[in-house]
Order: C-alpha cells, then sequence, then structure tokens
C-alpha cells in the first residue's frame, strides 16, 4: 500500500463543512470567523493531523522570503502587452536589493484562484502583488480578508482600501482629448478598456472632460470599449467607421489598441494623421516603433511596478504600517501619428 496523503486545505474544508477562505482564516488568526465555524475547522485539524507548510518549514519567522506577482489575464495577453513586462521589470529590480524571490502566477479561473489562496492560507509567499485589476474580482477581498499583505497595479474603485500605486488616468485622458482639439479636429472617436476596470474607467472621463470643454457634445457612436488587446482595436475600430463614416481623430486607451485601430485605418485606406489623427495610451515600445510613430500619454509603467514592490516589503516588515495610496503623473509625447 503506498504512503497516506498529506492531508491539505482542501481536505480540511471539506471534513469542516466549509470553504477554502474560512480554513485561511482560522490558521492565520483572523476575526473573520463564527465560533462554530472555527470550532469545526479546529477538529478538522485535529482529527486529520494537517499541518500548514509554514508551520513544517518553522514557527520562529513564518517567512518565506518570497512573493507572487499574480496578473489575472491569459498567457497570450501577458505576452502581447508591454504594460506586463514594465511592472514585471519594475519589481524585480527593487526585490533583487533585498533577496526576495518573485513567483509570477497567472490565475485565469476559478481552479487557478483556489489554487492561490491555498499557497496564502499555508504561507508560501509572503505578500501578494496584483496586476490588472477589475471592479468586481473576488480575489482582492479574498487576500485582504485572509490577513495576507497585498498591493494593487490599479485599484478596483477610487474608494479601494487596499494600498496601491495608480497612474493619472483621468488627467492622461484629459490631455489627449485636448491635444486631439487643438489639432483642429472635430468628430473625435476613442476606444476605451473595459469598463469594469478603474484604469478604463477613468481614461474615458477625462476624454469626456476635455471635450466638454471645449464644448463639444458627447455623441455615443463615437465611444466604444475593448479589451486592451491589438484585435480588440482593431475590431472596434472597424465598429467606429461604420457608425460615424467621417470620424477624424481616435483616442485609444493602450498602445495596442492604437496599434488594431491603425492597421483597420490603413486597410480602410484611411491615412494616419492625414485623415484620421491618433493617440495611444501607455508609451510603450509600440508607440516609438510604429508608423507612423505613435503620439501617446506616457505613464510610468516601470515606476508603478518598483512602487508597488517597496510598499509591500514594508507591509511585510510591518504588518500595522498604515496603507498607502499612490498617484503617479502621466505625459503626453507627442509623434507622427498627430
Amino acid at each position: 500500500m503506498g504512503a497516506q496523503q498529506r492531508p491539505t486545505i482542501k481536505t480540511v474544508a471539506a471534513r469542516a463543512g466549509v470553504g477554502r477562505t474560512t480554513v485561511s482564516r482560522v490558521i492565520n488568526g483572523s476575526t473573520l470567523v463564527s465560533d462554530e465555524a472555527k470550532a469545526a475547522v479546529l477538529a478538522a485539524i485535529a482529527e486529520l493531523n494537517y499541518v500548514p507548510n509554514s508551520v513544517a518549514r518553522g514557527l520562529v519567522t513564518r517567512r518565506t522570503n518570497s512573493v507572487a506577482l499574480v496578473i489575472p489575464e491569459s498567457e497570450s495577453r501577458l505576452g502581447s502587452e508591454p504594460y506586463f513586462a514594465g511592472v514585471i521589470r519594475g519589481v524585480s529590480t527593487v526585490l533583487a536589493t533585498t533577496g526576495t524571490q518573485l513567483q509570477l502566477m497567472l490565475v485565469r479561473d476559478s481552479g487557478e484562484r483556489n489554487r492561490l489562496t491555498d499557497s496564502v492560507a499555508e504561507r508560501r509567499v509572503d505578500g501578494v502583488l496584483l496586476v490588472s485589476v477589475h471592479e468586481h474580482d473576488p480575489l482582492p477581498g479574498i487576500l485582504e480578508d485572509m490577513g495576507l499583505p497585498t498591493v494593487l497595479a490599479g485599484r478596483r474603485s477610487p474608494a479601494e482600501s487596499l494600498s496601491h500605486a495608480v497612474s493619472d488616468n483621468l488627467g492622461g485622458g484629459q490631455e489627449a482629448g485636448r491635444h486631439l482639439i487643438s489639432r483642429g479636429r472635430t468628430t473625435l472617436a476613442t476606444i476605451s478598456g473595459p469598463l469594469d476596470m478603474d484604469v478604463s474607467r477613468g481614461r474615458l472621463r477625462g476624454w469626456t472632460t476635455a471635450l466638454e470643454e471645449a464644448g463639444i457634445a458627447p455623441d455615443e457612436r463615437l465611444v466604444a470599449s475593448a479589451d486592451f488587446t491589438e484585435e480588440g482595436g482593431m475590431l472596434t475600430m472597424r465598429s467606429l467607421l461604420e457608425r460615424a463614416p467621417d470620424l477624424d481623430a481616435v483616442f485609444a486607451a493602450s498602445d495596442v489598441m492604437a496599434a488594431g485601430a491603425m492597421l483597420e485605418l490603413r486597410r480602410q485606406g484611411r491615412r494616419v494623421p492625414d485623415d484620421v489623427a491618433i493617440v495611444g495610451f501607455d508609451d510603450s515600445y509600440i508607440a516609438r516603433y510604429a508608423y507612423p510613430s505613435l503620439t501617446s500619454v506616457r505613464q510610468p509603467v516601470e515606476e508603478i511596478g518598483s512602487t508597488i514592490a517597496r510598499i509591500l516589503l514594508e507591509e511585510i516588515a510591518d504588518p500595522g504600517v498604515a496603507r498607502r495610496h499612490v498617484f503617479l503623473p502621466t505625459e503626453l509625447v507627442v509623434r507622427d501619428s498627430s
């Protein structure tokens, strides 16, 4: 007969009749558990002789010298979006000076989210950096409830409770709109990112504010959202041209979407910037090497990464430290596309 399989947090949860998060809270001393649930979990732990990995490693420090960088996106987006590479560089630069290991985790479904929470519950990492935050993603709240230091690149909303670093998305969108208006463009469209993300809503609000300042009435035909991919930018540009063939300017909420929009404009025989001026967001290498070169709102992506890494290290060292909300400036970089 083979050796008996070591019990896991999933085994404990099933025996106690509770969820994994409840088991995690009990293990980590959270007060957000009823006395009845706590008793059931403790009984299951005793019955199964369950020992968290963190205990097996040693009860003195409970440190792994490892943090997780969690990206709730697909491999294709991770590989095609320069934003993620910039954040990873910023994070890695800071962690390298401390000897802290970085674990990159993609969380694309509930199964991968459960595996992450299991790692957190057993303290296989000392903290989590979370990138690409969607408004209703349960993961930030789960991590907060479990008591693990967690810092976000971005935020769920302006009322975000967790520490985070965020660019001036509203100001960047506003500057993009003002720039295109100053170029004499009159039929201005925008391709926003997913509207369940604060970053997308901020850039769209900034854009709308610039138009209102110039006395330009909002036109629903000229506003569409995509998924921050090149294909999304291309398909949305096609839709905008069908709705408003006379449009002469586009603000895309990322350089990747702007690149897709430029491909579609070229396919339909529209010249950039002669017929349609275009502005992106990020000021990534895509902006510099596009043809024509892309005007873009620069956000300090690597600084976002280094900032959230430093904040996380502070929270790991001192769990009682006040949470921080860092606001980073953006800047318009004008090139040939506008």
